[in-house]
């Protein structure tokens, strides 16, 4: 049967099923848009790897897009870099000592440099995506729903990290955190009887920029996954639509 055929029949099963239940229906409209969408079948393994290659290039591209515009951090409370762990005491310490502008100025400082940085971030997300193979797409279709990223995650961490810092460290002398955290650190630690806190800056705000982009990278997975609206290309449709199938 021909998809000409096929669609005639589907279209003319709609048009007289006014009496069928709600279930009915919507099981006749998904059949009938796959059809007009060519998304049935089988994908490849070909296909399966474009896609998840594809998947993920939209979710590191919006992630990194979002990030880098201005609060991308700093107005997102997911993921926005606040002091130190190690170093929060320094914060509490200073706006009981009424510098309470020397703090915000740190945080804030801290959030406009990962932003500035975000948006290199995009062409090493592509590159690492270039490097999965055939087979890795294939688990991560299949796995998890925060599969893929944790693959990403795992496998180019420590190449972010290797390159992000720079970045970073340049992103922190650029808008001027460098300066507000030595004059944070330098008014705690001149504070009687305070343990001096020796926080690696770049290290800490690298980190943290790209935890961030792992949480935009994992909320655009699940777009595609359970969203079938967020499949803005064929390919997504047919690939994300078989692993869905094969789910249930």
């Amino acid at each position: 049967m021909n998809k000409k055929i096929a669609l005639s029949m589907l279209i003319a099963a709609t048009v007289t099923c006014s009496s069928c239940d709600v279930q009915s229906q919507q099981q006749i409209s998904g059949i009938l848009g796959q059809v007009a969408t060519g998304t049935t079948g089988t994908p490849t393994s070909l296909e399966i790897g474009n896609a998840l290659k594809q998947a993920l290039e939209l979710g590191t591209s919006a992630g990194a897009d979002r990030l880098s515009a201005r609060d991308g951090f700093f107005g997102n409370m997911a993921i926005k870099i606040l002091f130190p762990t190690e170093a929060q005491k320094v914060e509490s310490t200073l706006r009981s000592i009424g510098l309470n502008s020397l703090a915000d100025n740190v945080i804030l400082s801290l959030n406009r440099a990962a932003e500035d940085a975000a948006k290199e971030a995009k062409p090493i997300f592509v590159n690492a995506i270039k490097q999965m193979t055939i087979a890795d797409a294939t688990n991560i279709l299949f796995g998890n729903k925060d599969a893929a990223t944790q693959y990403f995650k795992r496998v180019t961490t420590a190449q972010l990290m290797e390159k992000f810092s720079p970045i970073i460290a340049n992103s922190l002398s650029k808008v001027g955190a460098t300066r507000y955290w030595t004059d944070a650190a330098t008014a705690y630690n001149k504070i009687p009887l305070v343990k001096p806190v020796t926080t690696d800056l770049t290290s800490y705000v690298a980190q943290k920029a790209i935890d961030g982009m792992f949480v935009q990278v994992a909320q655009e997975e699940l777009k595609i996954r359970d969203n079938i609206g967020a499949r803005s290309t064929t390919l997504l449709q047919k690939v994300f639509g078989y692993a869905d199938s094969k789910k249930k």
